[in-house]
C-alpha cells in the first residue's frame, strides 16, 4: 500500500519512510503540501496520506481541505502528525477533514499500528 508522507523535515522523511518501508509500505513523499497537491494532481493515488500541520508554501490544513475536494481522494485517509497537541488545532483537523491526529514524537510501532487499524488489509 502505498502512504504519501508530507513533512518539511527531511530527518523526518527519512525516519518515516524508512520505518514505513520495513514494514511493506511502499512510500511517496513531498516536503510540503504543494508539492503534495502537484504529485496528486499528477495522477498520484496513496492509500492514505500522513501530513505534518506546520509547513513553508503550504501546511497540512490547507493541504487536507484541498485533498477533500479533489475528486477521487475525497475518502482516502488523511493522518497528521505533528507537534502541535491543542485542541483547538485538533478540531480544526477535524473540520478540515483529518482522519487521525499524532502527536510527535511517536514510535515507528506506535505509528504502524494506527496505519494497520485505519488501512484494513495493510
Amino acid at each position: 500500500m502505498k502512504v504519501l508522507v508530507v513533512d518539511d523535515s527531511l530527518t523526518m522523511v527519512l525516519s518515516l519512510k524508512t520505518t514505513l518501508t520495513m514494514h511493506g509500505f511502499e512510500v511517496e513523499t513531498a516536503g510540503h503540501g504543494g508539492e503534495a497537491l502537484d504529485k496528486l494532481r499528477a495522477g498520484l493515488r496513496p492509500a492514505l496520506i500522513l501530513t505534518d500541520v506546520n509547513m513553508p508554501v503550504m501546511g497540512g490544513m490547507e493541504l487536507i481541505r484541498s485533498v477533500r475536494s479533489m475528486p477521487g481522494l475525497k475518502f482516502v485517509p488523511i493522518l497528521t502528525l505533528t507537534t502541535e497537541s491543542d485542541a483547538g488545532k485538533r478540531s480544526e483537523g477535524k473540520i478540515a477533514g483529518a482522519t487521525g491526529w499524532l502527536v510527535k514524537p511517536i514510535s515507528g510501532n506506535d505509528l504502524v499500528a494506527v496505519l494497520r487499524k485505519v488501512l484494513p488489509g495493510a
